[in-house]
């Protein structure tokens, strides 16, 4: 590469990170509002582009084959960028941080993050498939970290296979819950993303199988994130059918959320046996209280899951902004927020090409 590109290349990194900037500074005062009033409390931190499943409704096989160019070890943000970034995050108000990906726990050294990040006064989750928690989950509760949130799409092993499209058996996964379970890192959240036609026959059994386990299922209505998988409208099942399914055989009365913002509706079962819940921003949009970032796994910061674009924190990080600097710009993103996606969903927004779920977490 020509010196003359170099330079170029360098001007138009310090344009854009000087443009991140904003001229009067933003102090971390601990209560960040968007144009709606929403304040920023949950910061979703992707660790890692790749998986170890094919998830057909995230990762088909059809485009992240053997050839996806995943990021290269350079690109990712480092342990010590991310903890620096949660930190001024946290100064503006957030008290939840999820570590996400991809699959979170192929990263290597994740405990050594965790340990990082739990020095925060913060709630500090994660989320995972399952595969690996056998193996990893007690290093993680003696890391710091809270709890975990396992993805399982079905409970019978024919279903679970086909959706995963790894052929994983369901029985590894429920080893995975029962190590987090053992290992104190409760309580234990399970999502089951439902796609009509494909894995909605398993809804009853789900919750029928972890009924009075002390494990709270959620079952999420297939979003449109991304644009490889294929997302139809028809495939949808509005979580009020979920609902009812469930109810018909193990009767629900709703309860209210556990804080303000909570994007899943809360339902107990009638008997005391524990509660699930239901995530419906297709059918029923929750824009209006949402108070989540993400943060990708190449320092890009995304104030909505259905985003087209990003702002690049590390171009900030690299060329060595202050803590003051960064600290306004994420200040500034945030005040810029307006993102409604879920409300003004239509078959042109759904189509149009957005940020991949496995790039910004779920």
């Amino acid at each position: 590469m020509s010196e003359k590109i170099i330079h170029l290349l360098d001007i138009r990194t310090a344009t854009r990170a000087a443009a991140l900037v904003p001229e009067q500074p933003i102090p971390a005062t601990g209560r960040l509002l968007d144009t709606r009033d929403r304040a920023v409390r949950d910061l979703r931190i992707s660790v890692t582009d790749r998986c170890n499943f094919r998830c057909i409704y995230c990762m088909p096989k059809s485009v992240f084959d053997k050839d996806y160019p995943y990021l290269a070890r350079s690109e990712l943000l480092s342990f010590e960028e991310i903890e620096r970034i949660a930190r001024l995050f946290v100064a503006h108000g957030v008290n939840k941080l999820r570590i996400t990906g991809g699959e979170p726990l192929l990263r290597k050294d994740i405990e050594k993050l965790i340990e990082r990040l739990a020095r925060l006064p913060v709630e500090l989750t994660l989320t995972t498939n399952g595969a690996l928690l056998p193996q990893k989950s007690r290093a993680l509760r003696d890391a710091g970290l809270s709890r975990v949130t396992v993805s399982l799409d079905a409970i019978d092993d024919a279903t679970f296979r086909a959706m995963n499209d790894v052929d994983f058996p369901v029985a590894r996964v429920l080893e995975g819950i029962d190590a987090a379970h053992a290992a104190g890192l409760t309580p234990l959240k399970i999502n089951m993303v439902v796609k009509r036609g494909t894995n909605d026959h398993a809804i009853v059994p789900m919750a029928r199988h972890f009924r009075g386990s002390d494990h709270i299922v959620r079952f999420i209505e297939f979003m449109d994130v991304g644009s490889s998988n294929g997302w139809k409208m028809d495939e949808v099942l509005p979580s009020s059918d979920v609902i009812a399914r469930i109810h018909a055989e193990m009767p629900l009365e709703p309860i209210g959320p556990n804080y303000p913002g909570e994007v899943a509706q809360r339902w107990r079962y009638a008997d005391g046996s524990g509660e699930v819940g239901v995530i419906s921003s297709v059918t029923q949009a929750f824009c209006s209280s949402c108070t989540r970032a993400r943060l990708s796994t190449e320092g890009k910061i995304f104030t909505c899951l259905f985003a087209t674009e990003g702002h690049d924190l590390r171009v900030l990080l690299r060329e060595g902004r202050s803590d003051e600097e960064i600290a306004s710009a994420i200040g500034a993103i945030w005040q810029a927020r307006g993102d409604r996606y879920s409300e003004i969903r239509t078959a042109d927004t759904a189509a149009a090409r957005k940020i991949e779920m496995s790039y910004i977490g779920g």
